[in-house]
C-alpha cells in the first residue's frame, strides 16, 4: 500500500513565516507529516518543485500522513494509490536525483579509505548512470535518446554545524516495467542518494 501526498506552500509562507532556507529545512517540515515517528527510520520519499507561485510537495509513504499545524487545509491533499496502478507495462517518469560517482583520494589526489563522491553531468554519463539504476530497479529506459536530462540548481542544506551540496538533476522520459516486483520496491524506496533530502522519488503516469 503506498499514498501520494501533495502540499502546496505559497512562496511567502515559505519564507516569511516558515522560514524555509534549504533543503535540510524542507525535510524537517515533512517529517512533521509523520506524527510520533520522529526517532525511526525514515520509510517515506519527498520532492520538492517550484511552480506558478507556490511550491509543490510530493510524498511518497507507506502510511497516510496527517496534516501538519504549518499547513493550509486547503493546499492539503492526500490519497492511496490504488494497487492496479502498478499494473501497467510502461510510464512516463520524472525523477529528480543526485547522480555521483566515486572516486578514491581526495582534492589533492591523497588515496582515501572511504573515497568521495563526485556528481556526474555529461549527459552520457548521467544516462549510463540512469541504465543503471534501472536495471537494479527492475525497469528499462524504452529509448535512451528521448530521455531529457535537465539540471536544477544545486540543493544546498545546513545541518548541526554542517553544510553541503547536493547536484539535482531532472530526468524525463519513458520507461518500461520488466520485473513488477522490484519495480513496486523500487517505488517505495526511491532511486540514488540524498533521498532524506528530497532526491529519488519516481514520479510516474501511465504511457499510452
Amino acid at each position: 500500500m503506498s499514498f501520494l501526498t501533495q502540499i502546496l506552500v505559497p512562496y511567502e509562507l515559505a519564507a516569511r513565516q516558515l522560514r524555509i532556507r534549504d533543503a535540510y529545512d524542507w525535510h524537517q517540515r515533512v517529517w512533521q507529516a509523520f506524527r510520533g515517528c520522529e526517532g525511526k527510520p525514515r520509510d517515506f520519499l519527498s520532492r520538492v518543485d517550484e511552480i506558478d507561485d507556490a511550491y509543490r510537495v510530493l510524498i511518497v509513504s507507506p502510511t497516510s500522513p496527517v496534516r501538519p499545524d504549518w499547513c493550509p487545509s486547503d493546499c492539503y491533499g492526500v490519497k492511496e494509490i490504488p494497487s492496479d496502478f502498478f499494473d501497467k507495462k510502461r510510464y512516463r517518469f520524472s525523477l529528480l536525483a543526485n547522480p555521483t560517482r566515486k572516486v578514491r583520494g581526495d582534492a589533492q589526489g591523497n588515496r582515501t579509505k572511504n573515497g568521495r563522491r563526485l556528481p556526474i553531468t555529461k549527459r552520457e554519463d548521467l544516462l549510463a548512470w540512469l541504465s543503471r539504476k534501472a536495471d537494479a530497479g527492475g525497469f528499462s529506459l524504452v529509448d535512451p535518446s528521448t530521455i531529457r536530462t535537465v539540471p536544477r540548481p544545486r540543493s544546498y542544506f545546513h545541518k548541526k554545524g554542517h553544510s553541503g551540496a547536493c547536484h539535482a538533476v531532472d530526468f524525463q522520459g519513458i520507461l518500461e516495467v520488466g520485473d513488477p516486483e522490484l519495480f513496486l520496491k523500487t517505488f517505495s524506496t526511491g532511486v540514488g542518494s540524498a533521498k532524506a533530502f528530497g532526491f529519488g522519488l519516481l514520479a510516474i503516469a501511465p504511457s499510452s
